[in-house]
């Protein structure tokens, strides 16, 4: 009687298997570890804070926006064409300038009568990078509108414009997106 030998390939298997989850587990972490977090920095600002205090935040603006406007005034913007592909309209951009760059914000009641006393802070930033962020904690009022110093702006590309005012217990925001062309 002659023995007969089976070869049997699952122990191969599981092994490869194996060897195959591990490769792909170390990928996913390098590829993970290797690329940016970036905080957002909404209402100026972090993630955490506005995610715990929301509830407050907005009855807050709520009962500013009933009072008060902020309306950002004497810049130039871009026109924006709507896509086609989306039924979102996009509001106009403002247009920035290579170099030194200021801001002047009106902030009235609804009678627009100029608000002399509020506590008024600046952001400039980048949609997801803080690292070009200028914040002003102050901005002076000059005149009847709150102007910023100049800021040096050279990187071409998005930015957005945040203001934060505070009267009283109650605070409002604004939120405008803007464009430096490239130079050519």
């Amino acid at each position: 009687m002659a023995k007969e030998s089976k070869k049997t390939y699952w122990p191969h298997m599981i092994i490869g298997f194996l060897m195959l989850a591990i490769i792909l587990g170390y990928w996913t972490v390098k590829t993970a570890t290797s690329l940016p977090v970036q905080e957002t920095n909404e209402y100026m600002m972090k993630y955490q804070q506005s995610d715990l205090n929301i509830n407050d935040i907005l009855e807050s603006k709520k009962a500013f926006d009933k009072e008060y406007v902020i309306k950002l005034t004497g810049v130039e913007t871009i026109v924006m064409k709507d896509n086609v592909n989306s039924k979102r309209s996009k509001p106009d951009q403002i247009k920035l300038s290579t170099g030194p760059n200021h801001f002047s914000y009106a902030v009235t009641d609804h009678s627009g009568v100029a608000v002399k006393d509020a506590n008024v802070s600046f952001l400039l930033t980048r949609p997801f990078t803080r690292a070009d962020d200028k914040m002003i904690e102050t901005i002076t009022m000059q005149g009847d509108k709150y102007v910023t110093p100049d800021i040096n702006i050279t990187k071409p590309g998005r930015y957005t414009l945040q203001l934060r005012v505070k009267i009283g217990d109650k605070t409002g925001y604004s939120e405008l997106e803007a464009y430096l062309e490239p130079a050519n």
